[in-house]
């Protein structure tokens, strides 16, 4: 027997021995381990999404706020660089390197929450605050904190750095009933979220701490203050020059909400009803649609002189038959039905074939497109079409 085979042999009679000394330690350490294993909820979040169109480019068309009144867009697919980095250096700069927690941070918190005889301090890592996040509705407690701690680098063995950092961006409160980084994006700036600025991107990494305190339009004061001292702190770690970091202080905060774009509501409210809270990829050609949505707008403030309130377009590629522009109504008055979506609703034969009969009418040269085609009743044998 060989040296490596020795030592193999002496290693396994050594475990074999130790087993059957401790046999109830192991039985207590396999249960732990699996109760361990099995205290991740397979998914954290169940929370109601809203319904988000998109065009073809990944442009947002419109959206549906989510069964609970919130406006949490389904979940992100990457986190633009500039929030990842303005979010880390605010809330966690040793966050690729701690398993879940960091025991640095949790002492000096400890710390300083005794010596001040409350809260003033936190020392949870953006794991520990997205297996917070899920666990919403539990008290804040010591007992709390342990249970976070446990999840979380649970959380870690499952889960890459990544995927938590996606998990955090979509389910961060930003106030009010904005919850997620690309509808915080929206309502506060009126932008995607890969397109904020520095000064933008580091709002948003700082509201989370404290959403209802220094919501966007009240506590100008603080929240600007939160938003300078990141920015110095992420130029004095040669992230930021001293240009943009100068030119980052001068943008102002936001002030109010924006409305979110409805350049499609009715394709919105069609694919709402069947696909329900998801992120949906359409063909539309934004350009498009929003030259069709003009088209139909100056037509209609012509037309409803003469009593006509309704109008559809849908806009096909006869190649792909993919659809790249639809409107299903005018911008009428409720009393003219401007929820109706003509495009889906039901019309008489006679109504469908209109179209094709003035087409070959056109086509063949026995109709001129200024000429009015009268619109009466006919008969022809005894039958009435």
């Amino acid at each position: 027997m060989n040296s490596k085979n020795k030592q193999a042999y002496i290693a396994e009679g050594q475990i074999l021995h130790f087993i059957k000394r401790h046999p109830k330690k192991l039985i207590i350490l396999g249960c732990f381990l699996i109760a361990y294993y099995f205290s991740l909820p397979k998914t954290l979040f169940n929370l109601p999404t809203a319904t988000v169109v998109e065009s073809g480019d990944g442009q947002l068309l419109g959206a549906r706020i989510a069964d609970d009144g919130q406006w949490r867009f389904p979940q992100v697919d990457s986190v633009p660089f500039k929030f990842k980095t303005c979010l880390l250096q605010f809330e966690d700069a040793y966050f690729y390197k701690h398993p879940g927690f960091n025991p640095v941070s949790m002492t000096k918190a400890v710390g300083a929450n005794i010596k001040a005889g409350k809260a003033v301090r936190g020392g949870s890592t953006i794991t520990q605050q997205v297996i917070r996040l899920s666990r919403k509705g539990q008290r804040r407690s010591y007992w709390e904190k342990v249970i976070e701690l446990v999840l979380a680098t649970r959380l870690e063995l499952r889960s890459s750095k990544e995927d938590i950092l996606r998990l955090y961006a979509s389910h961060a409160p930003f106030g009010g009933n904005v919850v997620g980084l690309d509808v915080a994006a929206w309502r506060f700036f009126g932008l995607q979220a890969h397109q904020l600025s520095w000064a933008e991107s580091a709002t948003l990494a700082v509201l989370p701490n404290a959403p209802s305190l220094i919501y966007p339009g009240k506590n100008q004061k603080k929240l600007l203050n939160k938003r300078n001292r990141l920015l110095q702190k992420l130029m004095a770690n040669g992230i930021l020059d001293s240009t943009t970091y100068e030119l980052s202080l001068l943008e102002r905060l936001p002030q109010e909400p924006y409305a979110l774009p409805q350049i499609a509501p009715h394709l919105v409210q069609y694919l709402a009803q069947r696909q329900k809270g998801e992120r949906i990829t359409s063909t539309i050609d934004k350009t498009l649609q929003a030259n069709v949505n003009s088209i139909v707008s100056r037509h209609h403030q012509e037309l409803r002189q003469n009593q006509v309130h309704n109008a559809a377009v849908l806009v096909l590629d006869v190649n792909t038959r993919e659809v790249l522009s639809y409107v299903g109504n005018t911008k009428t008055s409720k009393e003219h039905q401007k929820d109706v979506d003509m495009v889906q609703a039901n019309r008489s034969t006679g109504s469908t074939i209109k179209p094709l009969l003035y087409a070959a009418m056109l086509d063949a040269g026995k109709l001129l497109p200024d000429i009015l085609v009268p619109d009466v009743p006919t008969q022809i044998a005894g039958y009435t079409p």
